[in-house]
């Protein structure tokens, strides 16, 4: 008879790791944290935040996720969306681990600041060197994912101020998908999802008063169809 106890099996390292996304003078900016354990793998390098799962206290990997962006960024309640399960033998010099993996967004006004553990740094720079583990391949199918979610969806509000025009939801719109927008098409698709509500005050744009709009909490992940997609 076999040995299924748990110690009959070598045990893979499990981790999640955290893509957190914001808005950073028109950038889409990535947050990394500097690793600081002299005993782990890339001391000192800057890296996307992640750690160990703790089956003791974490209840499922999204609490894990939630309690690494707390830890290593200062982040509470962002947009939180699990990305992927990325494994194998050559991602963790320690041994054969997986890590899953997440992507989280949060506004600029709710950002943390930088600091000697923590910093936002430009995704197009970033792409340009490789970060630790395998995090460079994760970070490219993080922003593949939420520009793919963009043509569609509801998903860039939650890059958004509390507050913000029509106008400057239709820039981070073009900024995510790399062209412009129709602006009357844009205003129309918006309307249809019914993912904005009023404040009732406004703001002046190109010496016109523009409305400010709010995303409704219970609508905010309603689809926005294809045809945003730039021309």
């Amino acid at each position: 008879m076999s040995d299924l106890s748990p110690t009959s099996h070598p045990t893979p390292i499990l981790t999640v790791d955290v893509v957190l996304l914001t808005l950073l003078d028109r950038y889409l900016q990535v947050g990394l944290v500097r690793r600081d354990n002299p005993q782990e793998p890339f001391f000192q390098a800057w890296a996307l935040p992640g750690g160990f799962v703790r089956p003791q206290t974490d209840h499922d990997a999204q609490h894990t996720a939630m309690r690494v962006l707390q830890e290593k960024a200062g982040v509470q309640s962002p947009y939180l969306e699990q990305l992927a399960t990325f494994t194998g033998a050559a991602r963790d010099p320690r041994g054969w681990s997986a890590s899953i993996v997440y992507y989280a967004l949060v506004a600029p006004h709710i950002a943390p600041q930088g600091s000697d553990k923590f910093r936002w740094e430009p995704v197009n720079e970033v792409a340009k060197r490789t970060l630790p583990f395998d995090h460079s391949s994760i970070l490219r199918c993080a922003v593949e994912r939420v520009q793919s979610k963009t043509s569609y969806s509801a998903l860039p509000i939650h890059l958004m101020p509390a507050e913000f025009t029509i106008s400057e939801l239709r820039a981070v719109y073009e900024q995510l998908l790399g062209g412009t927008l129709e602006p009357r098409g844009f205003i129309r698709r918006i309307q249809e999802m019914n993912a904005l509500e009023e404040t009732g005050r406004t703001k002046t744009e190109g010496h016109r008063p523009a409305r400010l709009y709010r995303a409704r909490c219970d609508d905010v992940l309603a689809t926005l169809e294809p045809s945003l997609l730039p021309k």
